[in-house]
C-alpha cells in the first residue's frame, strides 16, 4: 500500500497548489483553456513524472464533457479537478509509471467524486453572488474598495474551493489504489478493459450531442486515422485516444460552422 510519508504529502501540496491556480483558468481568470482535462492532465503527469497517464486521463475525460460549459446557473461536473486528481491518484498510488489497471481505477474514484464537486462549484457560486450583492449595496468612495475586495475575494473563494478537494481526493485515492492492488487479477483486467472503452462511450456521447441528423465529418476522419495508423504501423493506444480527441474538438468547435 502506498504510504502518505513526508515526500508524498509534499507533493500532494504541491499538486494542490497548482493544480487550484489551473483551475482558476475554468472560470474566474483568463479562460485560456488550460483547465481542459486534454491540457491540464497531461501537465500534471509530466510534473509527476508520466505523461502518457495524463494524456489518457485528460483525452477519456475531454471526451466525456467536452460539451459541458459553466454557462449560466448550469453547473457542470468540474473535468478540471477530476481530471487533475485522476492523474495525480493513478501516477503517486503507482509509485511511478501508472498501468491501465491503475488509470482505470482512479477515473472510476474520481469520477465517483463528480456531486462533490458539483456541490462545492454550487457553494462557491452562491458565496460570490452575496458579495455581488454586497458591492451593490455600497454607495460613493466606498464602491471601488468594495468592487476591487469583492474581486480578490471571489478569487481565493476559488482557489480555496479546488483546493480543498484536492486535498481530500489525493490522500484518500492513493490509499484506496493500495487496498485495491490486493484485489483478484480480474478486477485489474476489468480496470483496463474499461479504460480501453471509454474513448468509445465518449465518442457516442459527442455524436449523441454534436448532431443528431448528420455525421459529423470531423469525428469520423479522426475514427478513420485511427484505425489505419493502428492496423497499419501499430500506434500506441493513447495516440489513438488522441486522435479521436482531435477530431471530437474539432467537431465541436466548428460544427456550426459547417451547417
Amino acid at each position: 500500500m502506498p504510504l502518505l510519508d513526508t515526500q508524498m504529502i509534499i507533493i500532494i501540496i504541491a499538486t494542490t497548489l497548482i493544480g487550484g491556480l489551473i483551475g482558476l483558468d475554468r472560470t474566474a481568470v483568463g479562460q485560456f483553456m488550460v483547465s481542459q482535462p486534454i491540457v491540464a492532465a497531461p501537465f500534471i503527469g509530466w510534473m509527476l513524472g508520466d505523461v502518457t497517464a495524463g494524456m489518457i486521463i485528460g483525452a477519456c475525460l475531454e471526451l466525456i464533457w467536452v460539451l459541458d460549459m459553466p454557462i449560466g446557473s448550469f453547473v457542470p461536473a468540474n473535468s478540471t479537478v477530476s481530471s487533475i486528481s485522476a492523474t495525480a491518484i493513478a501516477i503517486l498510488g503507482s509509485n511511478g509509471v501508472a498501468p491501465l489497471s491503475v488509470i482505470g481505477f482512479s477515473l472510476l474514484f474520481t469520477t465517483g467524486m463528480v456531486p462533490l464537486t458539483m456541490i462545492a462549484d454550487t457553494i462557491v457560486r452562491k458565496w460570490n453572488s452575496r458579495l455581488s450583492d454586497a458591492v451593490s449595496a455600497s454607495h460613493g468612495v466606498n464602491t471601488r474598495s468594495a468592487l476591487v475586495r469583492a474581486q480578490f475575494l471571489g478569487l481565493a473563494a476559488f482557489y480555496l474551493k479546488s483546493s480543498i478537494l484536492y486535498l481530500i481526493f489525493l490522500p484518500v485515492g492513493i490509499i484506496a489504489i493500495g487496498f485495491c492492488a490486493h484485489l483478484p487479477d480480474s478486477f485489474h483486467r476489468a480496470m483496463s478493459f474499461f479504460v480501453k472503452l471509454l474513448p468509445l462511450l465518449g465518442a457516442a456521447m459527442m455524436i449523441r450531442n454534436l448532431s443528431r441528423t448528420t455525421f459529423d465529418i470531423f469525428l469520423l476522419t479522426g475514427f478513420a486515422m485511427s484505425a489505419f495508423m493502428m492496423l497499419t504501423v501499430q500506434t500506441p493506444v493513447f495516440t489513438i485516444i488522441l486522435l479521436i480527441v482531435m477530431g471530437v474538438l474539432l467537431g465541436a468547435r466548428y460544427s456550426e460552422v459547417w451547417k
